[in-house]
């Protein structure tokens, strides 16, 4: 298979979410997200996420949200007390929808458009708290630069918090004839590479842009964030699922797998 090189692999990543957002746009999720974005105490966090923000303590903090998406985790933080919140997503599309749902919001936050290879330079140093939830890192060829990245938005003293799918999970494939046999390396180097639109529920068959999905060790990732500065201050894994629902089949079971855990990391 003919890899790209990162910086192709990221932007041809960015032309798949920019076409998947208009499947997004269409979705029942979406109109109740209109209508529910605007209640002040509005927040799509799970318990998992909530109670270890709570921990970290976001309230009265500046926080950012590297790859937001459309905003709705973001606008979350305000009913956690947040004294600021800023999105940055690469997907114009899906920026856009994150200023539709700011508009309908009590609260202020803002949305900016930037690949987290380039971030402006406004936002070094800036942040007490930054966020990454889950399905960020696959879409990163070099976990390193990434976390080197991330940790400049932070102050001194800043945490980065993550809530992150298991690289367990990248050893199966839930829908397999048998979903249980390891279909895939723990230690594989090739991303996975799908052509068909990016979507959470079911497919769509229509041409879209590549997109290149990488796989990380946790190892590589617990070595790329001290790499790049950061003090692991907390790290659990947990039996239940955030993914699409086709993984829902993975929970409660005997010989139970990891299927997500959460992170947090303080700048040095």
């Amino acid at each position: 298979m003919e890899v790209p090189n990162h910086r192709n692999a990221v932007e041809s990543n960015r032309q798949a979410w920019n076409d998947s957002a208009r499947h997004h746009q269409d979705s029942a999720e979406w109109q109740a997200l209109l209508t529910e974005v605007a209640q002040a105490d509005f927040s799509c966090l799970d318990d998992t996420l909530r109670g270890l923000l709570e921990q970290v303590g976001v309230d009265g903090k500046d926080v950012v949200q590297l790859c937001c998406n459309n905003g709705r985790e973001s606008l979350s933080l305000f009913a956690l007390g947040a004294r600021s919140v800023i999105g940055i997503d690469q997907s114009s599309a899906f920026l856009e929808q994150a200023r539709e749902l700011n508009k309908r919001s009590p609260h202020n936050a803002e949305f900016i458009e930037a690949d987290i290879h380039h971030l402006p330079e406004s936002l070094r140093a800036r942040f007490d708290v930054a966020l990454i939830t889950i399905g960020v890192f696959g879409w990163m060829p070099d976990i390193g630069e990434f976390f080197r990245h991330v940790a400049s938005t932070l102050k001194p003293g800043g945490q980065l918090v993550i809530y992150e799918t298991h690289p367990f999970l990248e050893m199966v494939d839930p829908e397999a004839e048998d979903p249980f046999r390891l279909a895939s390396s723990y230690f594989r180097e090739e991303p996975f590479v799908q052509e068909d639109p990016i979507v959470y529920v079911g497919k769509v068959e229509q041409p879209a842009a590549k997109s290149y999905w990488f796989v990380h060790t946790l190892g590589a990732i617990f070595t790329a964030a001290l790499e790049a500065g950061l003090n692991i201050s907390h790290f659990k894994e947990y039996p239940h699922s955030n993914r699409e629902e086709v993984y829902d089949q993975y929970q409660n079971r005997e010989a139970q797998m990891p299927m997500c855990f959460t992170w947090v990391g303080v700048k040095r």
